[in-house]
């Protein structure tokens, strides 16, 4: 049987950072979870090898182990069991939160920050879109937002007089135990939608939803680097709930793409338009860069698709301060049309290289000779 790369598995390439690596793997894990796939074996087996191989590669060890000996290398180390064992449960629970809206969907793998009796949750999530240069650069952004406030009268229960009974579906519990093959999990209850009360009487005042919205103005610093799926955290700016406590504003940035760059991580690619003779004769051009220009010494004889590249002039890492490369490269422009007095030109100068400049003919001299005798008596 072959054995499968735990790299192949998370979709990453060997040299992965360790954000790329958990970035894929949250992908990866929500995507094959049981709950949104019942009853398909297939990908309840492939949530099990997702976990399996950020098992090992998210351990610096274990993953150093692995690559210079592969799976055997790590017999005896907890990994290759199909379990969570050494897992980030940082990184399972990120999956478990945005699925569940900050339930942990796993009984006994943490605490919600949810009041049992709070009608929402305290977090909340939206989009922003950022320009190229305002997420390479990092910029101040006013947000404009909605949130909810607790109702008074009702404190918050959606009730009048906030008279509740208990969920008869969930027995008050507010979740239902549910069973993906060896797996068991907690689901919010379908009826009293994680309350774990019904009320018979809606409050007038919010109409039975138990909060009222508020709008509001954050203004956010936006660190230089952010990419888009990247995430923010604004403390204090979420839902307010009972008690006038207040959850978080979770940012998703959504950058742009320009006209000229192509950003890929940290790296920045750029192409540059050279003309046929210039790339034969090797001359300097400018080309931009993300925070001015600088000089590009062609070689002689540049060809299409030829890459320069320039360390430390890419965007800065928003997690380590470095920067990345910008890469630039080329392509090859031909003349479309050529005058009489250009075309006498470009014959003398092929003229003057002699031999070199036909060089099919050395090419298929033999071929031509071969393909001849195929046809001889």
């Amino acid at each position: 049987m072959t054995e499968l790369d735990y790299y192949e598995v998370l979709e990453v390439t060997r040299d992965c950072s360790g954000v790329e690596l958990k970035k894929s793997y949250r992908k990866l894990a929500m995507k094959y979870h049981p709950d949104r796939n019942p009853g398909d074996k297939e990908a309840e087996d492939k949530f099990k090898v997702v976990n399996e191989a950020y098992q090992v590669l998210s351990d610096e060890e274990k993953r150093s182990i692995y690559d210079r000996y592969g799976k055997a290398g790590l017999e005896g180390q907890g990994a290759g069991r199909g379990g969570f064992g050494g897992t980030n449960m940082d990184d399972i629970m990120d999956v478990f939160n945005s699925m569940f809206g900050g339930s942990s969907g796993f009984g006994g793998f943490g605490q919600s920050r949810r009041d049992p009796n709070q009608k929402y949750p305290l977090d909340f999530e939206i989009e922003i879109e950022l320009e190229f240069h305002e997420a390479v650069f990092g910029c101040k952004k006013e947000v404009d937002m909605t949130y909810k406030t607790s109702c008074e009268p009702c404190d918050g229960t959606g009730a009048k007089d906030a008279k509740v009974e208990s969920c008869e579906y969930c027995g008050g519990q507010g979740q239902v135990l549910m069973r993906q093959g060896p797996m068991q999990f907690a689901q919010t209850c379908p009826q009293c939608q994680g309350q774990g009360k019904t009320i018979k009487e809606a409050c007038e005042s919010c109409h039975g939803k138990g909060y009222h919205v508020e709008e509001d103005t954050v203004t956010i610093t936006v660190p230089a680097g952010v990419d888009s799926g990247n995430r923010l955290r604004a403390q204090g700016y979420g839902n307010e709930g009972r008690n006038n406590t207040r959850g978080d504003l979770i940012i998703t940035f959504a950058v742009q793409e320009d006209e000229n760059f192509v950003r890929n991580g940290t790296d920045i690619y750029i192409e540059v338009p050279v003309f046929f003779t210039q790339s034969i004769l090797g001359e300097t051009i400018s080309i931009p860069t993300l925070d001015g220009e600088l000089d590009l010494n062609l070689n002689k004889g540049t060809t299409d698709k030829e890459q320069y590249v320039f360390p430390n002039e890419g965007v800065v890492d928003v997690h380590s301060g470095e920067k990345g490369r910008l890469i630039a490269q080329i392509k090859l422009i031909l003349p479309k049309k050529t005058n009489d007095e250009q075309k006498e030109l470009l014959e003398k100068l092929q003229e003057s290289y002699g031999v070199e400049s036909h060089p099919h003919k050395s090419t298929f001299d033999s071929a031509f000779d071969r393909v001849k005798s195929w046809f001889k008596n």
